[in-house]
């Protein structure tokens, strides 16, 4: 791989968007376990376990879509344009659960409260499952004209391959979501949250060996470089090295450190995704030849050069802006009367 200003916003790009999945992932996950419990004091402490962080946890999704548009504009074009009816909906889901967060203890009411918590929940589903969709898009191929403009329709877009992968990105947030609730909590809502956990690595494993089996089948352009590239077997294993071992920490009760394995699951799937596309951004299909790739969908050097400059500065203050506000809300959730 020659690492040249192209290269490096297209790395940079996928280390923003791996980010916004480790990060918001959880608190998406919390959402659609949100309804597993009935009872409102731990429905509060669930809500609770991501209040502080949820919003900063989607600065990363701003952040991964403002460098996607500064680094390769036509792809930003291009996707935005011709997913537009699905971004428009995982739009709506983010400000509904966001919403639903805020407004749910506004008022003391059952039919309130549980009218924002399914608010909440089919948010944080619908947004995952969007999410998922887009990627298996990418990963499938999308038409697109030799004008680099989507040729499809929105109902295109469902196929079973795609759809398949917006499932298992569902499960794979409920897993992580779960551990992260368990890592948080304690009591009777620890217990139910480790119990959570067990099922959902259970349904994210079918869903991941059954997306990954159809990709080796229909989806063979995927896998070519890992195919002509032995070595790179060596991060397929780590992947599921990585999730074989959150049941394994979880067995000995160390939550956190199933956290970091779901949290590496994510980052060598992400990084087996970005090696297998490489150089492409977007894979047209039925015409490879049309595809968006990091030189012919890119900013001109100078801008490359210049943006890079500028994340050289932003992307460290992000970080440590997560890091600061994590650092402050360690530790076990503590309802008291500032909470939702």
């Amino acid at each position: 791989m020659n690492f040249d200003l192209n290269t490096i916003w297209f790395v940079l790009v996928g280390v923003l968007f791996t980010g916004y999945a480790m990060l918001d992932g959880f608190d998406l996950g919390i959402g659609a376990l949100h309804l597993f419990t009935q009872d409102d004091q731990e429905r509060r402490i669930l809500l609770n376990s991501i209040g502080p962080v949820w919003d900063g946890n989607e600065v990363w999704l701003v952040t991964g879509g403002g460098a996607l548009f500064a680094a390769f504009p036509n792809v930003y074009a291009t996707v935005f344009s011709g997913f537009y009816l699905a971004f428009y909906l995982l739009l709506a889901a983010l400000i509904f659960r966001a919403v639903a967060i805020e407004f749910r203890s506004k008022q003391p009411m059952r039919w309130w409260r549980q009218t924002w918590d399914i608010g909440f929940s089919v948010g944080s589903i619908l947004s995952s499952l969007l999410i998922g969709l887009a990627l298996g898009n990418i990963a499938w191929g999308i038409p697109i004209d030799a004008n680099g403009e989507f040729a499809g329709t929105f109902l295109g877009l469902l196929k079973p391959y795609p759809l398949l992968v917006g499932v298992t990105t569902v499960a794979l947030f409920m897993m992580h979501g779960a551990i992260y609730g368990a890592m948080k909590t304690e009591g009777a809502l620890h217990d139910k949250l480790r119990g959570w956990a067990m099922n959902s690595i259970i349904f994210f494993v079918i869903c991941a060996a059954t997306t990954t089996m159809a990709t080796l089948l229909y989806v063979p352009h995927i896998t070519a470089r890992v195919h002509d590239n032995p070595w790179l077997f060596s991060l397929v294993l780590a992947n599921m090295l990585a999730i074989a071992n959150i049941p394994r920490e979880f067995h000995h009760n160390r939550d956190w450190l199933a956290f970091l394995s779901s949290c590496a699951a994510m980052i060598t799937l992400m990084a087996l995704f970005a090696l297998n596309i490489f150089p492409n951004l977007v894979y047209s299909l039925p015409n490879p030849e049309n595809s968006l790739n990091i030189y012919n969908a890119a900013s001109s050097p100078k801008t490359l050069g210049i943006m890079l400059v500028i994340a050289c500065i932003g992307v460290p203050i992000v970080i440590a802006y997560t890091v600061c506000i994590y650092w402050i809300f360690r530790g076990k959730v503590k309802l008291d009367r500032m909470s939702y």
